[in-house]
């Protein structure tokens, strides 16, 4: 049996070095050159005709292809319809936050608090408070 097998090799390599050794005298330039003489000038003048044809009619519209894209013009704004805008977020609602001051505490005391209790701020008297939108400082006031 191993035999066989080493006689099948043997026909491969044949096989394969008779490919590579006609693929290669394929390649040469004077086999390619036979190659292109032997191709149809008609399939040639054809293919150059498409490209031709294509060149001419790119080179005829250069403009349409570099025309720039513009955003579409919408009417003018008049004045009643900026006054519309402004209604509306006129009419957005937001938390307004007056801080006077901070302290800490223990839950103890905080659970001790009752209406009259006086709790010890952070901030002295006549320091300015904080007045802040939706958490975000946007000025400082006085009592």
């Amino acid at each position: 049996m191993p035999e066989d097998n080493q006689a099948e090799a043997a026909i491969s390599a044949d096989d394969w070095g008779a490919a590579m050794s006609e693929q290669a005298a394929s390649t040469t330039p004077a086999a390619m050159s036979e190659q292109a003489a032997s191709a149809t000038p008609a399939a040639t003048s054809d293919s150059t005709d498409d490209w031709a044809a294509a060149m001419t009619e790119q080179a005829a519209n250069p403009a349409a292809s570099s025309k720039p894209h513009l955003f579409e013009k919408f009417g003018s704004t008049g004045a009643g319809t900026t006054q519309n805008d402004l209604d509306m977020i006129l009419d957005i609602p937001v938390q307004l936050t007056v801080e006077l001051g901070r302290t800490k505490m223990p839950i103890k005391n905080l659970l001790q608090l009752a209406q009259g209790s006086v709790v010890e701020l952070s901030s002295m008297a006549g320091e300015p408070l904080d007045v802040m939108i939706n958490g975000f400082l946007i000025a400082q006031g006085e009592v």
